[in-house]
């Protein structure tokens, strides 16, 4: 098999059992960790038709998160992680806008002190 090798492996996979509604879901995240499980969950869990929200990492040596979803309501659990992974991405710029402003702040009073 010469192709094999080169081809890109999906990030993200979704693990349904057969005759589960779309509000029962386990997502597979490649290459991910507890830095990006933890993070997510909070956010996911944050969101009130979320009935359970939780993540594994199958095994130290493995990188991939098996991160499960149930809603309540009729809510897609793609929906759920649609809007956790947004709401995460929104905080993340935030706290990112904060640094470098405060970062800014912090050269000009230092260039201030040094005069």
């Amino acid at each position: 098999m010469a192709g094999a090798d080169t081809e890109k492996k999906s990030v993200l996979e979704m693990v349904q059992a057969a005759g589960a509604d779309e509000g029962c879901v386990t997502f597979v995240l490649h290459e991910e960790d507890h830095t990006l499980g933890n993070s997510l969950r909070y956010m996911v869990i944050k969101n009130p038709d979320v009935e359970f929200c939780g993540y594994s990492i199958t095994h130290p040596s493995e990188s991939k998160i098996n991160f499960r979803i149930q809603t309540r309501g009729g809510l897609p659990a793609t929906e759920a992680l649609r809007k956790g992974l947004n709401d995460l991405t929104d905080a993340s710029k935030h706290v990112l806008h904060t640094f470098e402003a405060q970062v800014k702040e912090f050269k000009l009073q230092q260039g201030e002190a040094m005069e």
